[in-house]
């Protein structure tokens, strides 16, 4: 799948690229429990676009900019406006290629 293909609401989702940006981690306090985690957003991009790609605690460190992905079993929701991509609990992130 391409990321120009995807839509909001989504599931099962699997898609590759390459991070082209990577943010700084945040810490942010979960409303369902109460407990603070780590998120930071990514720009994940192939050849036909881009979209921000959310991850969440040890998903952070796992990428760097430059690297290869592949996400499969993920979902795309929209925050403040914005199309975005998770891996999600039940999905899975791999790093194909690292850029050296």
């Amino acid at each position: 799948m391409n990321i120009k293909e995807l839509y909001d609401g989504q599931r099962a989702v699997s898609v590759e690229g390459v991070i082209a940006k990577k943010g700084e981690p945040r810490e942010v306090r979960l409303q369902r429990t109460g407990e603070t985690a780590l998120v930071a957003d990514c720009l994940l991009k192939d050849s036909s676009g881009t979209i921000t790609l959310t991850l969440w605690n040890e998903g952070i460190e796992q990428v760097k900019e430059g690297d290869s992905v592949k996400i499969e079993n993920g979902y795309t929701n929209s925050f403040r406006g914005e199309l975005r991509l998770n891996v999600g609990r039940y999905g899975k992130l791999t790093v194909v290629s690292t850029e050296l």
